[in-house]
């Protein structure tokens, strides 16, 4: 798509509150509307030092790129909204590509991919009220649970107050928990139904009421029993694109049919997909979300 960058950097330069105005004047639109089901466009994963896509180690780096493959990604019916740390929002919002979209704002960055702290995921991007002052309409946290490092503990109260926050400020908030260790130094998700049925659990409970709490959680095996831990609207992740796409697409549409599913949001599957194109992509997912379409 044709984008406009020079404009762009030259608001970032010489307007740089004209990203705000933008972000204000831009048409907002209800979180559930329709067929009560989302589909969310995520690039949050620069922020985090993750930006490779299988097997490209800095596939996501190239801003532009990213930037076009995003504005691809929510022109396609079906898109409904986008997830995304202050700078990806800013340049989406600055780029008129926000209007009538759900914006979810990333919270807790501060993990970075590979680090000693990774445990220690510090809340370093948006916080609730910077949100509401911008219009964000949903917030989006990452906790990963390793029972043998201490900066969970940190995460997990930083979280909790997130929570605090968003339910006292009416802002729905999902929490994407997962049960985490180290293997030979690297951070690795456990993907049993048990460990997300655990991660679950421990995530359900953080923070002084759960009236606005979302849960984003990944497609593994035994899905049927995972949906069963929470009575809590869920959105479905997609995680990284090293699958067949048929067997990603048809696990999806199987756990998109439980109760208590609402929809998904995905990125670098859908942004960075094998056969590079991201329309066809992108059209896929939305159908099986919109059953309609």
């Amino acid at each position: 798509m044709a984008l406009d960058f020079e404009r762009l950097r030259e608001l970032r330069a010489a307007d740089p509150a004209g990203i705000g105005r933008a972000l204000a004047e831009r048409k907002r639109r209800e979180v559930i509307r329709g067929d009560g089901r989302l589909f969310i466009v995520a690039a949050d994963h620069p922020a985090r030092g993750a930006v490779a896509v299988g097997a490209d180690p800095t596939a996501m780096a190239d801003r532009y790129e990213l930037l076009e493959r995003m504005a691809l990604a929510v022109s396609r019916p079906g898109v409904d909204g986008v997830l995304g740390t202050p700078d990806i929002i800013d340049d989406l919002a600055a780029l008129g590509l926000l209007d009538d979209k759900i914006v979810v704002g990333s919270m807790n960055r501060g993990g970075l991919r590979g680090a000693s702290f990774e445990m220690d995921d510090r809340y370093t991007a948006y916080d609730v009220e910077a949100m509401v002052r911008q219009g964000i309409d949903f917030a989006k946290t990452l906790i990963r649970v390793d029972l043998n490092d201490a900066g969970t503990a940190a995460t997990l109260e930083a979280t909790a107050r997130a929570v605090n926050a968003a339910a006292a400020a009416g802002l729905p908030i999902m929490l994407e928990p997962f049960m985490s260790n180290r293997v030979d130094g690297r951070v690795v998700n456990d993907l049993s139904a048990d460990a997300v049925i655990l991660s679950t659990a421990i995530a359900s409970g953080l923070g002084n009421s759960s009236a606005y709490t979302w849960m984003k959680l990944p497609v593994v095996p035994e899905m049927e029993r995972v949906m069963a831990a929470t009575t809590m609207p869920t959105l479905l992740l997609g995680g990284d694109n090293g699958g067949d796409p048929d067997e990603t697409f048809a696990s999806w549409a199987e756990a998109l049919a439980l109760p208590g599913v609402r929809g998904l949001t995905v990125g670098r599957t859908l942004l960075y997909p094998h056969d590079g194109d991201v329309a066809a992509a992108v059209d896929t997912a939305a159908r099986l979300v919109h059953t309609d379409l």
